[in-house]
């Protein structure tokens, strides 16, 4: 049994908040360089190379890399011989996210009610995901997620005989729709399966998969490849002006599904794609 105190799950968050909204990850900031290199529209490269410029100023001078610095979505994946004392695990991660907005600075995005809309001063709370692993380490993924993406992702309640034509048709509807209000070039996260949420919750998950990994599962892989070459040949391109580049990476995962549904969750991220992991 490995005992943790709440208070180092705080400290981490915090510190990953900051983190995820002033430096690209490592695979992110690969991707964008590659598609700087790549892209054939002389004016998708001049925008893409004035992104570079924008994450590199940010860096340098601890600026976000975008004004929406997003409503922080947090997974943790807790061993099952862990244990956590001196408080709530959920409130623990929430006063994570309340240190690392308010004393890193960040936007805060978050409104107590959907309707009423009062902003609650602190970007909390965060939307944490659980789930049980065997051992005694905790993964931690913060990912901000800023809503020019989050609206124009989608949730299609598909029937079985659409099969996978229908799941691509899906995903490329999605796509078309978003258009520049993804702040292309994106990354499309996909979830197949499960029930109306779950595939929601899958295409979330999916994100902050590294780019450069695709699933294991060979079908699966075959697809993210040919969606995302389908997806760069509708020439919607960096910033919606057009080009080569309209996704850096089509990410999916699957997961078993009733005999009367085929559920598909579309969840766009635009170029930036913020997150930040640790194990501990």
């Amino acid at each position: 049994m490995r005992i943790i105190d709440v208070t180092e799950i705080t400290n981490h968050i915090k510190e990953m908040c900051i983190e995820a909204n002033h430096f690209l990850a490592q695979d992110m900031d690969s991707a964008m360089k590659s598609a700087a290199d790549t892209e054939k529209s002389p004016l998708g490269k001049q925008i893409l190379c004035q992104l570079q410029e924008n994450l590199k100023i940010a860096g340098e001078d601890m600026i976000p890399i975008c004004q929406d610095t997003g409503m922080a979505v947090i997974f943790m994946e807790i061993g099952q011989d862990v244990h956590f004392t001196g408080g709530i695990l959920e409130d623990a991660v929430n006063e994570g996210v309340r240190r690392g907005y308010t004393e890193g600075y960040l936007r805060k995005s978050v409104v107590n009610d959907p309707i009423i809309r009062e902003n609650t001063r602190d970007n909390t709370p965060a939307v944490i995901h659980y789930e049980m692993k065997p051992g005694e380490q905790v993964k931690i993924t913060v990912a901000p997620k800023g809503f020019g993406s989050e609206n124009m992702s989608r949730v299609f309640m598909l029937k079985p005989a659409d099969g996978i034509e229908g799941v691509k048709k899906a995903i490329l509807n999605a796509v078309r729709e978003a258009g520049p209000n993804a702040c292309p070039p994106m990354v499309v996260g996909v979830g197949i399966g499960g029930t109306f949420e779950k595939c929601a919750l899958l295409a979330k998950k999916a994100l902050t998969r590294p780019v450069d990994e695709h699933s294991d599962i060979p079908y699966v892989e075959e697809l993210e490849k040919e969606m995302l070459e389908k997806i760069n040949r509708t020439g919607i391109g960096p910033g919606g002006l057009g080009g080569t580049t309209t996704a850096l990476a089509v990410n999916i995962n699957t997961y078993p599904t009733h005999i009367a549904g085929l559920p598909v969750g579309v969840n766009i991220c635009c170029h930036v794609n913020r997150h930040a992991v640790r194990v501990i």
